[in-house]
């Protein structure tokens, strides 16, 4: 499986979302990670309960800037 790298517009539109809300901006970080070749994300039963898991397992620090190089400003 390739990983995720993002490109400008992905940066432009994740400093846009972090600026309003951090937490938001790194659930769409880790979707975006999840998805596969089509844009497609599967969740088990409890969608909600599983992304929590997952942003808990993935980041240190939900709310804090997660894309290499920081925010830019």
């Amino acid at each position: 499986m390739k990983s995720f790298t993002p490109n400008r517009r992905f940066r432009r539109r994740y400093d846009l979302i972090f600026r309003h809300s951090p937490l938001a901006a790194n659930v769409f970080l880790l979707l975006t990670e999840l998805a596969n070749q089509r844009g497609e994300v599967h969740l088990g039963p409890c969608p909600e309960a599983e992304i929590q898991q997952l942003m808990v397992s993935r980041f240190e620090d939900p709310k804090a800037y997660q894309l290499p190089g920081g925010p830019k400003r």
